[in-house]
This record gives C-alpha cells, sequence and structure tokens, in this order.
C-alpha cells in the first residue's frame, strides 16, 4: 500500500495546501493520524495537507508526486473504484483524451 502527495500548493490561510491520497482510505486515515492532522482535513477521498505536512509525510515514506498525476488518479478512482499506480497515468490520460476526441468527432458529424 502507498501513500502518495502532490505538490498543487494552493494558497490558503496564509499557508499552501497539497493533497494526500493513498491505495485504501484506511491506511490514509492512518498516515493522517500519524501527522497529526484533523479528520476535517479530510475531503471525500483525500486530506487537504500543509507543505510541512507533506514534508513529515515524504519522511515517512509517502511518495511525492505532481498534482496533474494526483488528480488522474483521483478522478480514475472515483470512476473504476480502484487507484492506479503513477506510471499508469499517462495511458489513462491518453485513453480519456481519444475518448473526447471521437465524442468531439461524433458530434461534429451530426451537426448539419
Amino acid at each position: 500500500m502507498t501513500i502518495y502527495v502532490d505538490d498543487y500548493r494552493v494558497p490558503y490561510r496564509g499557508r499552501r495546501i497539497c493533497h494526500m491520497i493513498a491505495d485504501t482510505e484506511a491506511e490514509l486515515h492512518a498516515m493522517a493520524a500519524r501527522l497529526g492532522i484533523s479528520e476535517r482535513w479530510f475531503h471525500r477521498d483525500h486530506y487537504d495537507v500543509t507543505e510541512e505536512q507533506r514534508a513529515a509525510a515524504a519522511a515517512l515514506g509517502a511518495v511525492p508526486i505532481p498534482a496533474r498525476i494526483c488528480a488522474t488518479m483521483a478522478t480514475h478512482r472515483r470512476r473504476t473504484g480502484r487507484l492506479p499506480a503513477p506510471e499508469e497515468v499517462p495511458a489513462i490520460q491518453a485513453e480519456r483524451a481519444a475518448a473526447i476526441r471521437a465524442r468531439l468527432r461524433a458530434r461534429d458529424a451530426a451537426t448539419p
């Protein structure tokens, strides 16, 4: 099982917030507890964490990933129920882009 922390760093109340996701919700909550993060920072499938908490999570073994990779992983899990590995993301993004292009072509072909 793996914990991931992204590099999003959105400003929030004078700090910068990142996201922490995991293969399982239980694993995610366990890491948050180790970091002293309140469950009020849990949002559906991730925790919002400060840059300092992100660094602490990485020191405990969390894998740093780019925000775009994290977003694709989380979206894929919402659609399929499975969190993909970061190395699967380029193929998932390419498949999604191809599906969007196909829908646009079909829409354009149907338009008189």
